[in-house]
């Protein structure tokens, strides 16, 4: 099933007046002044919104109060503003996240002009209202303008990266404490930092302080994460009956910003990984970051462009699935360092109890989870959300219907079902908008699917994905000998690239050694090629 939610492309003209009776120091010469008010069309109030405003000559205008929030290329009100503006042709964007409408529109501004003109915002879709709420793993923004951030893009759930390796000092913090529900489903916190070294990059959760980290080079990486978690070395066996995700259980949760990092493999070996950003800073608004390759390099000839980018962390992400690893997909903006705005990638959390950030992380875990950074999916399969478990006995077949509820602002080029790994299905948007329905998911063996939606922008990356469904023969999970290889070999790869040499040599070589036995062990278990 799809619900429309398209742009509302309104050509909205605002023309002021050339000359308006007014003293002339009231109005600055040169230029006019227009007082701008957004109101919810449901209630009637103010809403707080985002704004991109361009100039004649598509620069972004960033307003002079100070005291209101810009970055990149857009600025966010808490529901009416007063912009002094150079005469001249202006156009905007605005936008409040992907559950409303987009307004576009333009106006000229001449001489002495002073006018005021109110917009109306469409709401489309009301996700927290049937229990998906949504969230940003990456945000790098002031803490003390955090909330009017996640009013003006309705995001419901906000970790502040306060502290990290590339970030010193410290941001300060704000005297309310490491976490704050300023009214029920919004909340935000402090309890975030950022590890960034050698060709990774990690998102810590659920911190109750800062950590100190040691100094160390890439070949002292390994450890100094073992260090700062306490974590013993292969914990886990990641086997078909042992979950790979255990970090949060006795530390804090920890996210992979970048899937080719080159510490994934031992990182996940480790039991080190609670999330993976299949949507990260790099996919932008208008454009995807290719900055110099950091991380495993991708195949150009497989993955070629920019878009290639996008589809190479996804794939990684599919071959941990089928080593039979239980771990969420995530999103996060990068808001602050990329030209991202708060939540352009946001990963939805399907809580059906009382909205806490315990909830939230919890049914997180569970993978309770969509990802998106445009179209809107609320699924289920044979009426249970992504993360759900099937059961089948040796020799039966299973047969699973996919329901969804889609809406999307952009046109979609086509929704893939993918199982194991692999593209089963993929069905043009206008076949599926005839019947609302998706073809059946088979399986007579275990595995795993998920529903993913492509968008037809030619300059970014925009789509939307569920956590995968599982699907087990007597308790037995799926696991790909050639998905264990691929990481397995990566382990080597990654051991050539490091300094294995000066007082931490052993250490490190340990490290290595526990991961290199963990993928070796999958291998030699693996039921499938």
């Amino acid at each position: 099933m799809s619900r429309p939610c398209f742009n509302a492309n309104l050509a909205l003209l605002v023309v002021m007046a050339a000359v308006l009776a007014l003293p002339v120091g009231k109005v600055r010469a040169g230029g006019g002044r227009l007082q701008l008010t957004v109101v919810d069309e449901v209630t009637g109030e103010p809403v707080a919104c985002r704004i991109h405003l361009k100039d004649a000559r598509g620069r972004p205008h960033r307003p002079r109060d100070r005291q209101i929030p810009f970055w990149h290329d857009h600025f966010v009100i808490p529901g009416q503003v007063t912009l002094n503006l150079p005469r001249g042709n202006y156009a905007f964007d605005l936008e409040r996240g992907p559950e409303y409408r987009t307004r576009h529109g333009r106006f000229t501004i001449n001489d002495f002009a002073d006018d005021a003109k109110q917009v109306t915002l469409q709401r489309c879709v009301d996700m927290a209202a049937e229990r998906w709420f949504s969230g940003d793993l990456d945000i790098r923004r002031r803490p003390d303008r955090i909330e009017l951030l996640m009013q003006a893009d309705d995001l419901h759930v906000a970790p502040v990266v306060t502290w990290g390796t590339d970030i010193d000092p410290p941001r300060r913090l704000p005297p309310e404490g490491p976490v704050n529900c300023f009214q029920p489903g919004w909340c935000w916190s402090t309890r975030a930092g950022l590890i960034s070294r050698a060709g990774t990059e990690l998102l810590l959760f659920g911190l109750e302080e800062p950590i100190s980290l040691p100094k160390g080079g890439n070949g002292e990486y390994p450890p100094t994460i073992k260090y700062l978690l306490a974590k013993p070395a292969g914990d886990s066996d990641g086997g078909a009956a042992a979950p790979a995700s255990n970090a949060g259980a006795s530390g804090p949760w920890i996210d992979i910003a970048h899937a080719n990092s080159w510490d994934l493999p031992l990182l996940v070996a480790h039991g080190l990984v609670d999330s993976i950003e299949v949507a990260n800073g790099r996919i932008g608004r208008e454009s995807i970051v290719m900055k110099p390759a950091v991380g495993k390099p991708r195949d150009g000839a497989l993955y070629p462009g920019p878009r290639g980018y996008a589809r190479w962390i996804q794939d990684i992400y599919f071959r941990l699935l089928e080593c039979g690893l239980r771990i969420p997909p995530s999103a996060g903006s990068g808001s602050g360092v990329q030209p991202n705005p708060l939540g352009y990638n946001r990963v939805y959390v399907h809580v059906d109890s009382v909205f806490s950030l315990e909830a939230w992380w919890a049914n997180f875990r569970r993978g309770r989870v969509t990802v998106t950074n445009g179209p809107l999916l609320r699924p289920t399969v044979e009426g249970h959300l992504p993360g759900h478990v099937f059961q089948m006995a040796e020799g039966d077949r299973l047969s699973l219907e996919v329901g969804l509820t889609l809406s999307t602002r952009e046109p979609i080029s086509y929704l893939e079902i993918i199982q194991n790994g692999r593209a089963v299905h993929s069905l043009p948007f206008e076949e599926y908008a005839k019947s609302g329905r998706l073809p059946l998911v088979e399986f007579d063996e275990p595995g795993w699917f998920l529903v993913r939606v492509i968008t037809d922008l030619p300059n970014t990356h925009r789509f939307a994905m569920t956590a995968p469904w599982y699907v087990e023969v007597e308790g037995q999970r799926r696991v790909s000998r050639e998905a264990a290889q691929f990481f397995l070999d990566w382990v080597y790869e990654r051991a050539r690239t490091i300094d294995l040499t000066g007082p931490r040599r052993d250490a490190v070589i340990d490290y290595h050694r526990a991961a290199r036995d963990f993928w070796q062990r999958l291998v030699d278990r693996a039921n499938a090629e």
